[in-house]
C-alpha cells in the first residue's frame, strides 16, 4: 500500500503565522516591544524586593541630605524690611524659624501666607538674599480711626480692617473715635463725614453707629448731630452752614435731629425750653400793654 502524496500546501495555522509575520506592525513589536517590555520588567522585579527598595530609599535621602545642608544653601538670619517693632515681633513670632535652616527646606509662599494673615501686614514678600538672609519685606496697615466696638477698643485702616488692639484710647489721640456694632463696615463713610466735621473738629468726639444703618455726630456737652441712612454728608453739611450762619449749636441744643431732611428738628434743653417760655410771656405781656 503506497502513502498518499503530501499536500504541498501550508497549513491553516501555518499560514495564519506567515500572514501575521507579514504585518509590519507584528514585526515592531517582535523586535522593539519584547526587548522593551524585558527592560522594562528587569527593574520592576529588582524593585519589588523590600529591603532593596528601602536600601535606595536610604541612599536617596542621604544624598539629599548632603545637597541641602551644603554651606551656599544654607539660611543663617532673617531680615524684616517696614513695619512697627511691634509688628517685626509678632512675624518672628508667626514664623518661629530655628536658624540655621536649608533654603530648601523654606516654603516660601506658605510663609507668605501667614505674615499676611497678621492684622496689621497689608502686604509681604519673602526672598532668600545671598549670603544666607532671609528677607521679609512688609507693608503695615496704616491706623485710621479706633473703634469702640464689643471686643474693645481696635485700631483700623481706612478700608476698615482691624491693624491692631488698642489698651487705652489716650495712647491715640490723633486717631478719631467711632463707635457702635458694623462702624467697621463703614469707616470709609465714617472718614468722609470727620473730614465735613473740620469746622466742629474741637468739639467733635466721634460718630455712633446706630442700627447699622446710620449715624449720629457726638459733640462736647452731649449735643448729637442725628444724620439720615442716606445724604448723611449733605445733611451734616447743612447743620455746619446754619450753625456758622446762626451760631445754633453755641445755645442749649441737645440734638440736632436731620433724619427727615425736609424736616429739620432741634431738641432743647429743659432749661432752654422754660427760659423760651418765660420770654414768650415776656412778649405777650409787652404788646398787651
Amino acid at each position: 500500500m503506497s502513502n498518499p502524496a503530501r499536500d504541498p500546501a501550508p497549513s491553516r495555522l501555518a499560514y495564519r503565522v506567515q500572514r501575521l509575520w507579514l504585518t509590519p506592525l507584528f514585526r515592531r513589536a517582535l523586535f522593539r516591544g519584547m526587548p522593551l517590555a524585558f527592560l522594562v520588567a528587569l527593574p520592576a522585579v529588582w524593585f519589588a524586593d523590600d529591603a532593596r527598595r528601602a536600601a535606595i530609599g536610604t541612599e536617596i535621602a542621604a544624598l539629599r541630605d548632603q545637597i541641602v545642608s551644603r554651606p551656599e544653601f544654607m539660611v543663617g538670619m532673617m531680615t524684616i524690611k517696614g513695619g512697627s517693632d511691634e509688628l517685626r515681633a509678632d512675624i518672628r513670632e508667626v514664623l518661629a524659624l530655628d536658624f540655621p535652616v536649608s533654603s530648601f527646606d523654606l516654603d516660601l509662599k506658605a510663609m507668605r501666607v501667614v505674615v499676611q494673615e497678621l492684622d496689621a501686614v497689608k502686604a509681604a514678600d519673602l526672598r532668600v538674599r545671598p549670603g544666607g538672609i532671609l528677607e521679609v519685606a512688609v507693608q503695615e496697615r496704616v491706623p485710621a480711626v479706633v473703634w469702640r466696638g464689643e471686643a474693645g477698643l481696635e485700631m483700623l485702616d481706612r478700608q476698615g480692617r482691624r491693624v491692631a488692639h488698642l489698651e487705652q484710647r489716650a495712647a491715640r489721640p490723633d486717631l478719631p473715635l467711632i463707635a457702635g456694632k458694623g462702624a467697621d463696615a463703614a469707616v470709609p463713610e465714617a472718614l468722609a463725614l470727620i473730614a465735613a466735621a473740620a469746622p466742629l473738629s474741637a468739639r467733635l468726639r466721634g460718630l455712633v453707629r446706630v442700627g447699622e444703618r446710620r449715624w449720629d455726630v457726638v459733640l462736647d456737652r452731649g449735643q448729637r448731630i442725628l444724620l439720615p441712612e442716606t445724604g448723611a454728608l449733605v445733611s451734616l453739611e447743612r447743620v455746619i452752614a446754619l450753625d456758622h450762619v446762626s451760631d445754633m449749636l453755641a445755645r442749649d441744643v441737645l440734638a440736632v435731629d436731620m433724619r427727615n431732611p425736609n424736616r429739620p428738628t432741634l431738641r432743647l434743653a429743659e432749661g432752654a425750653v422754660d427760659e423760651l417760655k418765660r420770654i414768650r410771656r415776656l412778649q405777650a405781656g409787652a404788646s398787651e400793654g
